[in-house]
């Protein structure tokens, strides 16, 4: 045993000795001079201090650090904007961090094919603010706009506010560059929309959150930038009417449909009261508070056309009562509703947040059970329920308010035992990283299982790239 110790040690000398040859200090972190930001991501689990923190400025430079880690079997760690949920940038002790944060910037927008090539470093609001000033969409958006970044994002198949209209991450790549656990850097930048040429190579990385290559460029797709935006906040009386909402909202905006956010009474009364600056658009109680918003091409006649949607729901009898915004201002203020879970860590504390999807027609049936479920286990819960809902994908909050500590392992089994009985995925859009990982079993069949392991084994025998991630054990 102590020789392996001291094998292992030796590896690791030479391993940042070989580093420390091909980097710049400045691009080579080690022991105190870590920032205490990489020592952890978002995801509430203990920091851990790594080896050391590579921080290359190229896609080549990233390929050399994966290549001289392999080459003296040390395990390395991607990182990003850090805003994981479920632990997959955490570090390992004794790994070697790969920091994207400092390959950033836009390298082309291609105006005839409608693409954009980006750096994986580069956070996305400014790849969002490039494509919006090129007088396109990017069509991904969620909460951590301003500090994740892209490769991250697409790591982990990110979801956010417009599946629904647009699809998931992965939707928006045409063209990706990667670097493999030996250090083989594949460059396939494709711009084509249509591409049969073999295997689609870039989905095996799109979602496998660092644990088959590091992703280091992509080209994605942009979007036409919206004419006009409309939204509304409505109140519901029940779940039917939700669904029946959703169902009018599908066929009376048809692909302008951009966003469906449902969210319950329970979490609607922690967001606009509990949160600072957030307002509730109209006055309640009501069953359900739902956020609709379109994207169209003319303001005059999609506004007009949104109006007379709301009205004729409200005419029927499916809508209670609904704000319909009159400015970019009344948008924000709509949208503050729901990008207030961002801020609950700040208003409620440390607390158990989930990402699950569910069949639409049993969410509210889960919502009940499982609000149920915590309430005997934990009587002083406090649960909250809210979601994307129309693409399948609900979020839950569950904490024991002012609580030294929460019961993170006993609230964790409780909503994935519920998520279970109900069919639904233990992960939705954050991905699985450590977390979740011991309930991926819940979501996936042992034949699945059995070949993701087989496709890591394939692609990293060794076990050096994001070990421990995703998978419960090793590969063998």
């Amino acid at each position: 045993m102590l020789h392996d110790t001291q094998t292992a040690e030796g590896a690791r000398n030479a391993c940042l000795s070989a580093l420390a040859s091909r980097f710049s200090a400045s691009a080579l972190l080690a022991g105190e001079e870590i920032p205490e930001r990489n020592l952890q991501d978002s995801s509430f689990l203990p920091p851990v201090r790594p080896l050391a923190v590579v921080r290359p400025d190229t896609a080549e430079g990233v390929a050399d650090a994966m290549r001289i880690c392999a080459e003296h079997g040390v395990p390395v760690v991607p990182q990003g904007g850090l805003t994981g949920l479920a632990g997959g940038a955490r570090p390992i002790e004794g790994a070697v961090v790969v920091s994207l944060e400092r390959f950033t910037g836009i390298e082309e927008i291609d105006p005839d094919s409608a693409t954009i090539t980006v750096r994986a470093g580069t956070p996305l609001e400014t790849v969002q603010r490039a494509a919006d000033e090129a007088g396109f969409l990017i069509a991904l958006d969620l909460g951590a706009r301003g500090s994740c970044q892209i490769g991250g994002n697409l790591a982990t198949n990110a979801g956010g506010n417009r599946v629904i209209r647009y699809g998931m991450a992965k939707e928006m790549v045409l063209g990706l560059e990667y670097v493999l656990p030996d250090g083989t850097l594949v460059t396939g930048l494709n711009k084509m929309l249509k591409n049969n040429a073999g295997f689609d190579l870039k989905q095996l990385f799109l979602g496998s959150e660092g644990t088959l290559g590091i992703i280091t460029r992509a080209v994605l797709r942009l979007y036409p930038k919206p004419g006009c935006t409309h939204a509304a906040i409505c109140g519901l009386a029940s779940y039917a009417d939700v669904t029946e909402l959703l169902s009018r909202a599908r066929r009376g905006l048809g692909p302008m449909l951009s966003a469906f956010e449902v969210m319950w009474p329970d979490y609607w009364e922690a967001a606009t009261v509990r949160v600072r600056g957030v307002r509730a658009p109209i006055n309640g109680p009501h069953g359900f508070y739902v956020l609709v918003e379109m994207q169209g091409l003319d303001a005059e006649i999609d506004g007009a056309r949104f109006e007379r949607w709301i009205e004729t729901a409200f005419e029927d009898g499916v809508i209670e009562d609904a704000a319909v915004a009159q400015s970019t201002a009344d948008i924000t203020a709509f949208w503050r509703t729901r990008d207030a879970a961002g801020e609950f860590v700040t208003f409620l504390g440390a607390h158990a947040a989930f990402d699950i999807g569910l069949p639409v027609p049993v969410m509210d049936i889960f919502a009940a059970a499982c609000r149920e479920k915590l309430a005997t286990a934990l009587p002083d819960v406090l649960s909250l329920f809210y979601g994307h809902i129309a693409d399948g994908n609900m979020h839950v909050v569950a904490l024991i308010p002012g609580a030294a500590s929460q019961p993170m392992s006993e609230i964790d089994a409780i909503v994935y035992d519920q998520v279970r009985a109900f069919g639904g995925t233990v992960s939705a859009e954050h991905g699985i990283g450590l977390k979740k990982r011991k309930y991926l079993r819940y979501t996936r069949t042992e034949a699945e299982m059995s070949l993701m392991a087989r496709l890591k084994r394939a692609l990293d025998p060794a076990n050096l790239l994001n070990p421990g991630k995703v998978l419960e054990a090793e590969p063998e």
